[in-house]
This record gives structure tokens, sequence and C-alpha cells, in this order.
């Protein structure tokens, strides 16, 4: 079958959502909206609102405003997730150069016979190399200028230069469980496989927050691990949606406390529904009581 839909102008745009049933209170404000985030975009939001998810008509009553604000809450959801998993991001990033190269040497990321896989193991050092021939940090460049064997930078330098993904890598392929426990048991995680599985899943939503994708109801491909028992105040109610982002805020609020227990992270999130009201938490995975669990206290 060909695509034949051509372009619409902005006042087309706004015509055909009249025309399904969306009220539009301001139709100067709707046409800068659909001119600044674009028709498409905003379509993931009023998906909601459908009362037919095939003619795309809606529920009586939807607004054109409820949509921004379930798009501005999206939007600064992200914003706020993002910031906490940089935090994360850095202190994995810390522990991992300190504790691998206090067993495994300066340079432990170039030495195969510490990979489980040879073929992850080959992936990763040309990860690391692409990041390097990137990167025009100073420190990278004076290095190379400087030296130039072995052929890339000692740990401290290389791994800030690697990406997140790359970091969770890695981490994964590491053969020293030993090691990889310290570092998960100086973020009181006590199994070395629950960070394994949380650095590939935060890895995921740090990459929907940095495409500015929809993030608040998505279906999230990787699965949390949801430990029964953690040393550190943690959700008792686990049969719920891991598809879902309420999980994913569950680790993230857990690893944030052990790394700076004055944060801010779920009194921020409990904030931001409130302030917008349209939002249902049920739609992120959050089940009933979720704010009276111990690590939402």
């Amino acid at each position: 079958m060909r695509y034949t839909k051509q372009l619409l102008s902005l006042q087309q745009q706004i015509e055909i959502l009249k025309q399904r049933g969306l009220q539009i209170e301001d139709e100067s404000v709707a046409k800068n909206v659909l001119d600044t985030i674009s028709y498409f975009r905003l379509a993931g939001y009023w998906r909601l609102m459908e009362a037919d998810k095939q003619q795309h008509t809606f529920r009586r009553g939807s607004k054109f405003s409820q949509i921004l604000s379930l798009y501005h809450f999206d939007e600064e959801l992200r914003i706020l997730l993002f910031s906490a998993i940089q935090q994360i991001e850095v202190a994995v990033r810390a522990r991992m150069i300190r504790i691998f190269a206090e067993r495994h040497g300066t340079f432990w990321f170039m030495d195969s016979s510490l990979a489980e896989s040879p073929t992850m193991y080959k992936s990763n050092l040309q990860n690391l190399q692409d990041e390097l021939h990137r990167s025009e940090d100073e420190y990278i460049l004076e290095h190379f200028r400087k030296y130039d064997t072995p052929s890339m930078p000692p740990v401290w330098k290389t791994m800030e230069v690697a990406s997140m993904g790359t970091l969770s890598k890695l981490y994964g392929n590491m053969s020293d469980n030993a090691a990889k426990k310290a570092v998960s048991r100086s973020f009181f995680i006590p199994k070395f496989e629950y960070m394994r599985n949380w650095l590939r899943c935060i890895t995921v939503v740090r990459n929907i927050c940095a495409h500015h994708a929809r993030l608040w109801n998505t279906n999230i491909v990787v699965k949390p691990n949801l430990p029964s028992h953690l040393p550190n105040p943690w959700i008792t109610n686990r049969q719920i949606n891991r598809d879902k982002l309420y999980p994913h805020l569950c680790y993230i609020a857990y690893w944030l406390n052990a790394i700076n227990p004055t944060n801010t992270f779920t009194k921020d999130i409990k904030t931001l529904l409130a302030k917008y009201p349209v939002v249902d938490p049920a739609a992120m995975g959050s089940p009933r009581g979720w704010r009276n669990e111990p690590l939402w206290q």
C-alpha cells in the first residue's frame, strides 16, 4: 500500500482535531503549540483521550489544554529523571574505576582475560576506541600527544568518555564477580546481578530522556529486577507492571539514596504529580498506596 497523505497546514490540523471532538479553548495557542511541538509528537499524549482508536475520535469533554498539561508533565519528568541518572552514572563510573583498578590495574578494560564474553570484549573495546577518537576533551587530546603506548589512556581518563551503555556492558562482562559485587555493595545493592540488570534498565531510560521521547506511560522494553529485600528502605508491593515506568523510578530512588541520602528525588516526583492533577499515576504503573511505601516516605 502506497503512502499518499500530504502535509497539512496548522489550521487544517486544528480543524481535524475539532472534527474528532477535541475542545480547543484558544486556537492561536493551539496553532503555536502545533508549530513548536508538532502534531505527531502530541498525538502520543492524546491517544489516552480517544474513545475510538480506529477513527481517532475523542471522548466527550477532552480538551487541548489537558493534552498540553500531559506533555509538559512528561517534559519535566524527563528533566528530573535525567538529572537523577546523571548522578548515578557519575558515581558508578567513579567506583568502577577505583574498585576494578585496585584489583586488576590501570588498564583492566583492555585485558581480555577479565572478560566473560570475547565477543562482548571486542565490542566494548571498539566502543571505547570510537568514543576516545570522537572526544574533544583537552585531557584526552593531550594524552595522545604525549603517549602512544598503551594504545588507550588509563582507566580514569578513558572511562570519563565512555557512554552509559558502554559502562553497563563493561560491568556486565567483567569476569571477576567479587569485584562486581564490591561495586554493587558500595550502593547497598547486595547482588551484582541486580546492579547489572539495573544498569541495563537505567541506560534505556536515560536514552528515552536524552531523545525527548514520551516516558510517563510508555512501555519500557527492559524489565528491572525487584528484590524481595534490600538493606535500605525499599518497596513491599512488587506485584506491579514491570513494563511501565514506576519500577524504574523505584530502583533509581533507591540508588540515589545510597549515593546521597539527602536527595529530594522522591519528594520531587510527588510534587510534580501534584502540580499536574490531570496525570493518573496508574498510567505510569504505580499501584494503589505507592506513596506509603517505605521507599517513598
